[in-house]
């Protein structure tokens, strides 16, 4: 049997663990009685033209539409999503070099396994979705986490430091899970002007790979700036599970940049890490689906509506917090320094906050308002005891 892999499965998930805390309590006492931010589960539905589209598709000839694709996914498809991806973000991709995968997660193993040998540098930027470090270790990579400053953006001091001959793949994540922080151009100017640098100075790529599942979930208006026109070694992994409110249809992409010196080389080894993996030819019924969904979302507003109720509700009652540009997320500033101690705490108010530590984190909570409005609203005078709890008010 192999350890890792036995640790992996038995390692505590702080996430599940509250989520299955939280199933049971509703049991007990009544799910409107429990107020759960643990899960980043869509729930407002996907657009109707899903439907539509997944109703048509299966009236139409059942080989054709369930029948194995190529192990890269249906050069149509990919096609599609490249022409989609350059009218929308002025980009230049090309079909060729997209691979169509299980949802965002398939894409990430893939291409870290496609990328690291043993002992190479994958760095991850505190705070980062838990995965990633998962997916690195079993690739036989070594995590190196860089710090971030007061708004929980990158600290380019830190990175500039840690780059060594060793760092072979960086991974973002914007908007991030689990802060909400939004990479603008100027964050992503630095980032790259930082890594062109290095790249020069050791001789040898250094890929960027940013984590886009929360792309569209942007509520100020902002510009989203897609990395491929930043910078030759970037490589984007996606997924329809947030944009479209379909996580369970396990469906997304990678897309790398066509304009490598290491292009193909790159796009065969992400096509031999998916054959050694065991990702290829992701579901047939959802390919065939993508080209007539590109560019729709569900109702992002409603996401909108609910982080502007909960921010001002929390920073009403006192609670430190930053702000989210993005995705569903914020982070709250926890009232003692063990988050965890303050995340067991909240539950006596029946609140299932995430601590931040396996986010690579100390000293925060995350909470996620893919909730109901009522939730939210229901929710502030738990929020408000568990203050006075601390603060003695």
């Amino acid at each position: 049997m192999n350890k890792q892999n036995l640790d992996y499965g038995k390692a505590p998930s702080a996430i599940r663990q509250l989520t299955e805390y939280g199933r049971k309590r509703k049991l007990e006492i009544g799910e409107e009685n429990v107020f759960d931010f643990s899960i980043g589960n869509p729930n407002t539905p996907a657009p109707n033209q899903v439907k539509d589209t997944l109703i048509n598709l299966l009236n139409e000839d059942p080989i054709k539409i369930h029948s194995y694709t190529s192990s890269p996914g249906n050069i149509d498809v990919r096609n599609s999503v490249a022409t989609y991806l350059n009218k929308t973000y002025q980009a230049s991709l090309d079909g060729n070099y997209i691979y169509l995968t299980c949802g965002a997660a398939a894409g990430l193993a893939i291409v870290i396994n496609a990328i690291i040998n043993e002992g190479d540098e994958v760095f991850l930027f505190a705070p980062y979705f838990i995965e990633y470090k998962v997916f690195t270790e079993h690739a036989k990579g070594k995590v190196v986490v860089v710090n971030h400053d007061q708004n929980l953006l990158p600290d380019f001091d830190d990175l500039k430091a840690k780059i060594s001959a060793k760092t072979k793949l960086l991974i973002y994540n914007s908007p991030n899970n689990p802060s909400g922080v939004f990479y603008d151009e100027e964050v992503i100017k630095t980032l790259t002007g930082i890594l062109k640098e290095k790249e020069e100075e050791y001789g040898e790529p250094i890929f960027l790979l940013s984590d886009e599942p929360y792309r569209e979930l942007l509520y100020e208006g902002e510009k989203y700036p897609f990395i491929t026109n930043y910078y030759e070694h970037s490589i984007v992994t996606y997924s329809f599970s947030k944009s479209l409110s379909l996580p369970g249809e396990r469906i997304g992409y990678i897309a790398i940049n066509p304009h490598q010196d290491v292009t193909t080389d790159l796009f065969y080894a992400i096509c031999g890490a998916g054959r050694a993996l065991g990702y290829i030819a992701a579901p047939s019924l959802f390919q065939h689906m993508t080209p007539h969904v590109l560019g729709l979302t569900s109702d992002l507003n409603f996401y909108k509506k609910n982080r502007d109720l909960l921010y001002q509700n929390l920073k009403e009652i006192g609670y430190e917090v930053i702000y989210p540009r993005g995705a569903f997320y914020m982070m709250v500033k926890s009232l003692e320094d063990d988050a965890y101690k303050f995340s067991e705490a909240a539950k006596e108010y029946e609140l299932l906050l995430v601590p931040s530590d396996p986010f690579g984190v100390k000293g925060y909570v995350r909470v996620c308002y893919a909730v109901s409005e009522k939730t939210i609203i229901n929710s502030k005078e738990a929020f408000r005891k568990l203050y006075q709890r601390y603060k003695g008010e």
